[in-house]
């Protein structure tokens, strides 16, 4: 922990990164910054995160979203589209994949501009997998060095083993609590919403399951519960990979050179330990996506026992133990939005609509 606090010392005015993470041309930011060791450091105790082994049973059946996934971890969607409807999200991994709405299209354009707000985006060229990982964990460091010293970043990658399986998400935004004396960082969610209505239940049920995913792995990174070693034998990456010549620059120019992904991922296991746990309390924000208008704000607490459960439902699913689940009656409504409706049980009767 100490080369890593005298690495970050060294740092000179550089780059946050910032990239969708895919083979081909991807975005990065440069900002100026601070190194970590002029920054004031906040933490404190808090509720254990949500941890414990949940297994493949020996000799049991391949998980299930392995099988259409092969050597990738879960996302956090793959959670919150299991929540909104198990049937749709199985239909989703059947038949084809899941495609953007001119809605959802919108929304991502909203998040560019609230990211591009804090950063600028350039091009990055990436061609291996292990150059797609080392991009997430840069940026992941890179934009927790940004919160650490300026109390607030967007769009920050971030990955762990949560319930015996590995979950990669991205938080919206970070704040440090200003107006809260215990100092830990407030996460938040946007949403955008083609109507200039707040969202019903299920929808706001929905955002505070993403939202509580993020708060659960944001505080297993501040425990200090990321294992490289575990990383690396489960994703079968080449931990010797030399990175890109783009990537080793960048990393030099942050103050913490890396030749090898391995180098990488171990700054950012030792950069988990400087992160202070995240604030109980949590905020949705509801947007209307014609004019970025505020439509209102949900703030709640986090509640560590519903999320565990509610997790361990629907890993119960992804993992191929027990069958999916469809909606309840009262949710069929749902039905009228699936482009699975005309094959689907449960939406049977309902006449298909395109989703704004």
């Amino acid at each position: 922990m100490a080369l890593f606090r005298a690495a970050f010392a060294a740092i000179r005015p550089a780059a946050f990164l910032s990239t969708q993470f895919r083979r081909t041309a991807s975005p990065i930011s440069l900002l100026p910054k601070r190194g970590l060791a002029g920054c004031t450091e906040t933490g404190g105790q808090g509720l254990d995160p949500v941890v414990g082994p949940f297994e493949k049973k020996i000799g049991g059946p391949e998980p299930f979203l392995h099988r259409f996934r092969r050597g990738s971890v879960f996302s956090v969607s793959d959670f919150t589209r299991a929540e909104w409807c198990e049937q749709q999200k199985w239909f989703d991994l059947h038949y084809s994949k899941h495609e953007q709405t001119k809605a959802m299209k919108a929304s991502t354009a909203r998040h560019v501009e609230l990211e591009e707000e804090v950063t600028t985006r350039e091009k990055f060229h990436i061609k291996s997998a292990e150059d797609v990982w080392a991009l997430k964990f840069l940026k992941c460091i890179a934009r927790a060095n940004q919160l650490l010293c300026n109390g607030l970043t967007r769009e920050l990658p971030i990955t762990c083993r949560v319930e015996g399986v590995w979950i990669t998400g991205t938080i919206d935004e970070i704040r440090m609590s200003l107006s809260r004396s215990n100092g830990y960082p407030t996460l938040l969610e946007t949403k955008t919403r083609v109507q200039a209505t707040l969202p019903g239940e299920p929808q706001r049920r929905n955002g505070r399951f993403q939202l509580s995913c993020y708060k659960c792995m944001w505080d297993i990174l501040a425990s200090g519960k990321f294992s490289s070693q575990e990383f690396f034998d489960y994703v079968k990456l080449d931990r010797n990979h030399i990175l890109s010549p783009e990537i080793r620059e960048i990393t030099a120019k942050l103050g913490f050179p890396s030749q090898t992904l391995e180098d990488l991922v171990m700054y950012y296991e030792n950069m988990c330990g400087l992160l202070p746990r995240s604030d109980d309390q949590l905020l949705l924000r509801y947007e209307l996506q014609e004019d970025q208008s505020l439509l209102g704000e949900e703030k709640f607490v986090y509640d560590p026992d519903l999320l565990k459960g509610q997790i361990k439902s629907h890993l119960e699913f992804l993992l191929g133990e027990r069958e999916a689940r469809y909606v309840p009656p009262e949710e069929r409504w749902k039905c009228r939005y699936c482009k699975y409706a005309s094959i689907c049980p449960a939406g049977s009767g309902f006449t298909m609509q395109k989703k704004e």
